[in-house]
Parts: C-alpha cells; structure tokens; sequence
C-alpha cells in the first residue's frame, strides 16, 4: 500500500468572493462590441433537457485582454502562462477619482512597495457602482506612465472594475490612445476588465483567479473571476 499523502499546508481560505458580472442578456458591452443575445435552444418541455444559444464578443462582461487583443503578433488567450491567471493580488483603493480622470503613479504609492513579479495588481475605482448605466463609460483610467512603471516593476496582472484600462470615447479613439493597453499587453501581461465588488476583499493579498476560457486563437475571453480571502 502506497503511502497516504498529508494534510494540505498553508494559508487558510477564510471566504471566497465573485468579482464577475452576471452574463445575461441585453448586458451593457465595450461600444461597438457584439451586444449579448441569449435564448433558449432547447427546452425541457419541448426537447426534454434545457440548452440556452449564447451569442457574445471575447470582450463581453468580466473578461481577460490577450496580448493579441492589440499587437498582431501577440499572444493569444489560450497560449498564455496560466500563472498569469491565478496570483496573490494587491488591491489599489483609487476610489474617489472624477470621471474621466487618469490614475497616475502616485495614487498607487500606497502600494508601490507590495508590487513585483508574480503579483497582480486590482485597481479598485468603484465604478462597477455605474454597470448598466451611462456613467459608466466615464470611469477613471490608467495612465500610460503609471503602466509602464508597473511593468517595469515586474507586474503582468492588471485588472479594475471598470469598462476598460484605457478611457473609452464611445465615437472613436481616446486622445492618449491605447497605451495603458499597449504596455501590459506588449510586455506579455494580461488585462482583467470589468470586475465587481473588490471593496468585499478582506485579505491584504487574496489569491486571485481570473482563469479565462480556452477560446483557440482568440483575443481574450469571458472569466469567471474570484478572490480567496487567505490567512
């Protein structure tokens, strides 16, 4: 008889928390995106078992950015490290910036010192506050510099609760383009939108799991995110 394996060691999961929107139909999506269409394919009085037809974009709901996302040759959502995906994550309270404002390097000083290679960082603006209405096209946004100076610290995690990490101008391009974007995806990272409810994370460092669909070749795609509270 083989020997029996051991206890598991180790921080102790005290609650685990949904960071993700619900996925339903008619939800609000980036402007131009496909709109989300769910209907039932089969039904158990008709058919005998329930199936629903799900229609939507890589990008739609609470979803990871694939390097491919912006940069031809970059990677693809199902060919990224999973580590990426899985991380102790160090969460940024921004809450408080106006509309249209971008988070600069000093409103993460409060956690400059916490971030490095291996860890994700979650920018808590608050703006999940606004899903499903207007308003929510004017969320904050990373500021260019500011992420390029987290890559540079070694962070290829990036997520918030907003539409976008760049400020989004429904009628075209923002006027600083893409380059928060551009410089998580061009240095290999991932980019976490639109999640929820970070104010419910109690960990100083909760293990986070942003494990996205292996969607072949794709662009990014919808995630179920999640937060362990650990201690």
């Amino acid at each position: 008889v083989g020997a029996q394996p051991g206890p598991v060691t180790g921080p102790s999961v005290r609650g685990i928390v949904d960071l993700s929107h619900p996925v339903e139909d008619g939800m609000p999506v980036y402007p131009g995106d496909p709109a989300v269409r769910i209907r039932p394919a089969t039904t158990t009085g008709e058919h005998g078992y329930n199936v629903l037809h799900v229609h939507m974009g890589s990008q739609s709901g609470t979803h990871v950015d694939a390097p491919f996302h912006f940069l031809e040759d970059g990677a693809r959502v199902d060919a990224l490290p999973l580590e990426l995906f899985l991380a102790p994550a160090v969460v940024a309270d921004v809450r408080g910036k106006a509309p249209r404002t971008a988070i600069t390097w000093a409103d993460l000083a409060p956690v400059a010192d916490r971030l490095g290679p291996g860890r994700a960082l979650l920018l808590h603006t608050g703006w999940d506050a606004w899903w499903g209405t207007d308003e929510y096209l004017a969320h904050p946004f990373l500021a260019g510099d500011a992420a390029e100076r987290l890559v540079a610290a070694g962070v290829r995690t990036v997520g918030l609760d907003a539409l976008s990490c760049d400020e989004t101008v429904p009628d075209g391009e923002p006027a600083g383009g893409f380059a928060a974007h551009l410089a998580v995806l061009g240095a290999g990272g991932v980019v976490v939108e639109n999640l929820r409810g970070l104010e419910r994370i109690r960990s100083a460092e909760p293990l986070v799991s942003v494990l996205p669909l292996r969607l072949a070749g794709a662009d990014g795609a919808p995630v179920r995110a999640v937060a362990f509270d650990v201690g």
